[in-house]
């Protein structure tokens, strides 16, 4: 029988796998199998910070609108801003009201002092009061 030579194929599955363990500190870019077990690891940490990192930035709109909006007046906030936004049908998400709040504060309390308006007339209406 003629010996059988081991093809290049799972040099190179290992070669790839290194590439990526490159940038790891001491066993974890050396050893094949703990490149391959720090690799899975790796990998399971970045899909979960991803969704980690939505929840983050989410936090950090509410709390940046809300701030803004309780600095004009006391007794309006940020859920009934949503919930004036909403019934308004503007709209707009938390990351532009964010922004908005931050770069220019007269913009947020134009648009909020817009839909209180719209708000109260639509009240008005539906009351028949006048």
């Amino acid at each position: 029988m003629t010996r059988i030579k081991r093809g290049y194929i799972a040099r190179r599955r290992r070669t790839k796998i290194r590439l990526f363990a490159s940038s790891f500190r001491g066993a974890h870019s050396r050893l094949t199998r703990t490149i391959t077990q720090q690799k899975i690891r790796a990998l399971v940490s970045a899909h979960r910070d991803r969704d980690k990192q939505k929840r983050n930035f989410r936090r950090l709109w509410i709390t940046r609108i809300n701030a803004v909006i309780r600095e004009n007046e006391v007794s309006y906030s940020y859920s009934k801003l949503i919930h004036d936004l909403y019934k308004g049908q503007l709209l707009l998400n938390r990351k532009i009201l964010a922004q908005i709040a931050i770069s220019n504060r007269n913009c947020l309390y134009m648009i909020s002092n817009e839909i209180r308006k719209t708000k109260e007339v639509d009240w008005k209406e539906y009351t028949g009061k006048i």
